[in-house]
């Protein structure tokens, strides 16, 4: 069932054919259109996105550019901005078409509740970590979908072409009094927490986010990112 007032679901993708799959099935006939945003990839994730049915473009490579060649491609007043490998939880479109019919959530933004698809209790600790830092600090990040009007994102800027913490950037232009939680789960794979320790991804994650706010150029964070990838 698509939701009534139009939405668009914009998905960022490098390399992404591992998870790509599963959150193109979530979305099949839930939204009007899914804009695939490639930065270059050299793995099946153009073939699984077309086969999906969705609209392939590519675009400059890093999230911050790709989600906004995909915004600038949508012709829906809503879009919903997720990560390839995160997957819209069961209940997830009537909870989106119930905050779109309220004309007044056009100048709001919703965000949905972060969890791992994992049983390890690391996963549950960082689920409440997470659900801390969007109760008190008002920071959704990208893997939990940010549902936008069009009119919003204009208001604020867009979506800036920075290669990290463009969901970082976006929420604080927005502003916490503009956030609305949807208690539903966006399940994102954890399969970079496994692979690189869930400490350890943890401290890095939070080690870009003291960055960005002591005013560190997104570009150098990037490249501090990948070295320690």
């Amino acid at each position: 069932m698509r939701t009534p007032a139009g939405l668009t679901a914009v998905i960022p993708t490098l390399n992404a054919a591992a998870g790509l799959g599963g959150t193109l099935s979530a979305l099949d006939g839930e939204v009007d259109a899914v804009i695939v945003a490639d930065g270059g990839s050299t793995d099946a994730t153009g073939a699984i996105a077309q086969a999906a049915g969705a609209q392939v473009l590519q675009a400059p490579r890093g999230r911050g550019s790709q989600i906004a060649a995909g915004i600038a491609a949508a012709s829906t007043p809503w879009l919903l901005l997720v990560h390839a490998d995160t997957r819209p939880g069961p209940g997830w479109r009537a909870a989106a078409a119930a905050f779109m019919a309220d004309p007044a959530n056009a100048a709001r933004a919703a965000h949905f509740r972060f969890a791992l698809d994992d049983a390890a209790p690391q996963a549950r600790r960082l689920e409440r970590a997470v659900a801390w830092r969007c109760r008190v600090l008002g920071l959704p990040y990208g893997d939990q979908g940010l549902l936008v009007h069009r009119d919003l994102l204009a208001a604020v800027g867009g979506v800036r072409p920075i290669p990290i913490m463009e969901d970082v950037d976006l929420v604080r232009r927005i502003g916490r009094k503009r956030l609305v939680a949807l208690d539903v789960a966006f399940v994102t794979s954890p399969v970079r927490w496994r692979a690189e320790g869930w400490w350890r991804r943890s401290a890095r994650n939070l080690s870009c986010l003291a960055l960005w706010f002591a005013g560190v150029p997104p570009g150098r964070i990037a490249r501090l990112y990948a070295r320690r990838g």
